[in-house]
């Protein structure tokens, strides 16, 4: 009798239950998984389409940009100009892995082993997901927010509460803690705590704002500094210390500041996620076919798929567009076990861990205590540099030509290291725009300031700007080089 779990590329209920059961005992006894409990979802090209308007989430709230992104989407899709991801998955307990019921029997099974496996592992395990979301709460959560923000729209209509949210996202990016753990995310907490909260803000906004003398009045001398300390989290500060915004417009600022803060972690780790979930797939398609419950022809359609998805072209290949983080994850995740089964004498001078056969322990230290940035500086070998055919280039404004400062060679494989880290780094980065001031004495501006030299666009930053101004109520100044952006936003 055939041991194949199955034959034909036909996916059923019970086929599924089948390969599912097989990779849970593989991920178990041979990669050593902890993963949250699974639940998997089959849905349609459409309902896919629903989730990449709503960033991936189950549950979210209504806005026009969720439906515009659905609209071009939906087209791009139609015409042939995009494809759908063969998966999706959530970062919640259980976790939620969504299954496109156009898939073949071998894109289920390697889309359950990447997902499922791969990427439930990652967001139990790493420890940037365990300090910074709350995956036990997060689905209640949303469901809260998607409540709260439809009875908005109910009792204060749906332009007011547009007008709330697109301020809200034009600087939700710089609505993160990134130097503090946040609390825990509770929709039963939230619903008692709201009234209550609103309370204590107007008590405390009331403190701040109560013995300021009347705007003709002169000023005295030395004002207390208020913020004592700049502050980086935008959504917050206004949140806690807008003078005039009503209640239900604060409360709109913490959902949208909750839920970027939740978020947050996946764009710091994109290349580690996807390619420890490459890693997984890959070890478990390969155990599959070795314990011989899949066929010949199911690993070479998986081969196909797999080497399509971590396709790293060169820089001069017409289909360049930067570096893909399933190619760069996948190929460091896997050179990690080799530089432990399998090392060179130049392993042996970049890496201490060479030469312990314990693989998986190195595997799961890396995919634990690391975020991209870190990952790349600790991990990315020599070799892995050769076979990407990785170089550097230095690019000086002021000149007219690129000079190429390093290659995969002896003499640059640590700049190379250290200048993708930052470049890494970098492109995960808003530019840094705190809040410096509030003149609480005189007209009430809130001054911000760039911390950092990233570029802005000119256009981009007066809108942004008065988004801040909408919900800030009174003038808004950022201080910069550029001049021409100091001038305040009036009401």
């Amino acid at each position: 009798m055939s041991k194949f779990l199955f034959t034909d590329n036909d996916w059923t209920f019970a086929r599924i239950d089948a390969v599912t059961e097989a990779i849970a005992a593989i991920a178990a006894e041979e990669l050593q998984l902890d993963t949250y409990p699974n639940q998997l979802e089959i849905i349609s090209a459409e309902q896919m389409l629903d989730a990449y308007a709503s960033i991936g989430l189950p549950v979210y709230y209504a806005h026009w940009s969720f439906g515009k992104q659905r609209a071009i989407e939906s087209g791009q899709y139609r015409r042939g100009e995009m494809g759908l991801a063969y998966e999706l998955v959530i970062n919640s307990n259980p976790c939620i892995s969504y299954l496109m019921e156009e898939n073949t029997m071998t894109m289920q099974t390697l889309v359950i082993a990447h997902a499922a496996y791969g990427h439930n592992a990652f967001f139990k395990n790493n420890v940037f997901f365990q300090q910074w979301t709350d995956a036990e709460g997060i689905l209640d959560y949303l469901e809260f927010a998607q409540r709260y923000i439809a009875h908005c729209e109910e009792r204060y209509g749906i332009d007011a509460v547009t007008d709330v949210l697109d301020a809200a996202h034009a600087i939700s990016r710089n609505g993160v803690d990134r130097a503090r753990r946040p609390r825990q995310l509770s929709a039963r907490a939230e619903e008692q705590r709201r009234e209550e909260r609103e309370h204590y803000l107007q008590q405390q906004l009331s403190e701040i704002w109560r013995t300021l003398p009347p705007r003709s009045v002169d000023r005295p001398a030395d004002p207390a500094v208020f913020p004592p300390s700049p502050q980086e989290n935008l959504l917050y500060f206004i949140e806690k210390n807008a003078p005039h915004l009503e209640g239900w417009k604060r409360e709109i600022l913490r959902i949208v500041r909750k839920i970027a803060q939740y978020l947050y972690p996946q764009g710091q780790t994109k290349i580690m996620n996807e390619g420890f979930a490459c890693f997984v797939h890959y070890h478990i398609l390969h155990s599959l076919h070795a314990r011989g419950l899949i066929t010949d022809g199911t690993l070479l359609e998986f081969y196909a798929s797999h080497t399509a998805v971590t396709f790293q072209p060169d820089f001069d290949d017409p289909r360049y567009s930067g570096i893909n983080p399933y190619a760069l994850g996948f190929a460091m995740f896997q050179d990690i076990k080799r530089i432990c089964l399998a090392p060179t004498g130049e392993d042996h001078r970049w890496f201490p861990f060479a030469g312990d056969p314990d693989w998986r322990k190195h595997i799961h230290f890396a995919m634990r205590e690391f975020r991209d940035e870190s990952f790349v500086l600790q991990y990315l070998s020599p070799k892995v540099m050769r076979d990407l055919h990785l170089f550097a280039l230095s690019n000086d404004p002021s000149a007219t030509t690129y000079q190429v400062s390093a290659i995969h060679d002896d003499h640059g494989y640590r700049y190379l290291r250290q200048t993708l880290a930052q470049q890494i780094a970098e492109s995960t980065r808003p530019p840094d725009i705190q809040i410096v001031s509030v003149d609480r004495w005189g007209d009430r501006h809130l001054r911000l300031r760039q911390m950092d030299n990233q570029p802005l666009a000119q256009d981009e930053a007066q809108r942004t700007l008065s988004f801040v101004h909408s919900l800030w109520g009174y003038d808004v100044h950022l201080d910069m080089e550029d001049l021409s952006l100091r001038e305040p936003f009036t009401s």
